[in-house]
């Protein structure tokens, strides 16, 4: 019988568990998912989300990012 996992996952957790997802399901096409290297593509798969996440952090700012100050121009914080 298999145990229950329960979880709560954060947006941002969500977010990379899905481009994970995504980058193991290609591994999993190309043939390349065995039971000896599952782990390691598992582990490749989320290590490769987080920089994808993080460099696009890095280069877009969302809506919550600009603020407007007043009448004045909207300008971005940081």
């Amino acid at each position: 019988m298999s145990q229950d996992h329960f979880l709560h996952l954060q947006h941002s957790e969500t977010v990379i568990a899905g481009m994970a997802a995504t980058l193991l399901a290609a591994h999993i096409q190309k043939g390349d998912l065995n039971e000896q290297n599952e782990d390691a593509l598992i582990e490749k798969s989320i290590a490769l989300s987080i920089k994808l996440a993080a460099r696009t952090d890095k280069l877009v700012k969302s809506d919550e990012e600009w603020v407007k100050k007043g009448n004045d121009s909207a300008y971005l914080l940081g």
